[in-house]
């Protein structure tokens, strides 16, 4: 069933009073789900339910547990693109075992990771994430595609594998912050943030600074009140300092486009009011 409009307990009801066994979501709609009173939640148990899948953006790793954790092991987190379709996917147990990882390719899909000399990268190490199956576009309509190696497309991210297989995404290629000489990917931040109890979603950008290159500066939208230190300190309790946020600024909710997607670009033009 298709609804028109994204409700967060519509969706429970639908699913419950139509026995569906599938349900295909951004992340963003389960937080909002999760996020409905306790009193709600406990009317719905979804029986039916064996997959939910979720793709469109990252999927934080608290955030899946406490799906799980809410409504059962039927998770799936689809990475993939536009140009590649699928590349992989982490199942409830790739879940359970590595929240944060996007999984292991499907049958019939080869992903690799090159450098920026089209090297391949060691295991371990981080690199650009080339995708090979039967489903690759074949271009734009405005003429153009993106990288090729050895007939495997890019993804337009960057990851690492580690010794189980599985891949975590890093982020875009072209989002790394070069902050004070050192290299940074936002979404490390933002998972980080997410990982605090008073976080609903983060989103972590870079400033053009004249002593750093650039600073980094976080939003985030919360369901409890929290200072801007508390954040910091979260964020330099789990990630090294030059990770730490020089600003942290709290808005109702993140700006996103029709697919859930983050609009950088809108926090980027953000004005301090002060």
């Amino acid at each position: 069933m298709l609804r028109r409009r994204f409700d967060p307990e519509d969706v429970l009801r639908v699913v419950e009073e139509n026995h569906c066994e599938s349900l295909v979501v951004i992340p963003v709609m389960l937080q909002r789900i999760l996020n409905l009173d306790d009193s709600v939640l406990a009317g719905y148990s979804m029986p039916s339910l064996k997959v939910v899948a979720s793709s469109g953006s990252a999927l934080p790793g608290e955030l899946a547990l406490s799906w799980m954790n809410r409504f059962g092991e039927n998770l799936y987190n689809i990475y993939g693109s536009t140009e590649v379709a699928w590349a992989t996917i982490a199942t409830p147990e790739d879940l359970r075992a590595a929240p944060s990882s996007a999984g292991k390719p499907p049958h019939n899909t080869i992903v690799r990771l090159f450098d920026d000399a089209d090297q391949p990268v060691p295991m371990g190490g981080t690199g650009r994430i080339f995708v090979g199956n039967s489903l690759l576009f074949e271009g734009y309509t405005g003429g153009g595609s993106k990288s090729m190696i050895n007939g495997l497309m890019s993804s337009g991210d960057v990851g690492r594998f580690d010794a189980n297989g599985r891949l975590y995404v890093e982020g875009r290629d072209d989002e790394m912050i070069v902050s004070g000489g050192e290299n940074v990917f936002p979404k490390e931040i933002e998972d980080c943030l997410v990982g605090h109890d008073a976080v609903v979603e983060a989103a972590a950008i870079g400033i053009d600074d004249p002593e750093f290159g650039a600073r980094l500066r976080a939003f985030v939208s919360v369901s409890a009140e929290v200072t801007e230190d508390e954040l910091k300190e979260h964020v330099k309790a789990n990630l090294a300092r030059f990770k730490v946020p020089k600003q942290i600024v709290v808005i109702p909710e993140l700006p996103r486009n029709a697919t859930g997607k983050v609009l950088k670009r809108e926090l980027a033009a953000w004005e301090d009011p002060a």
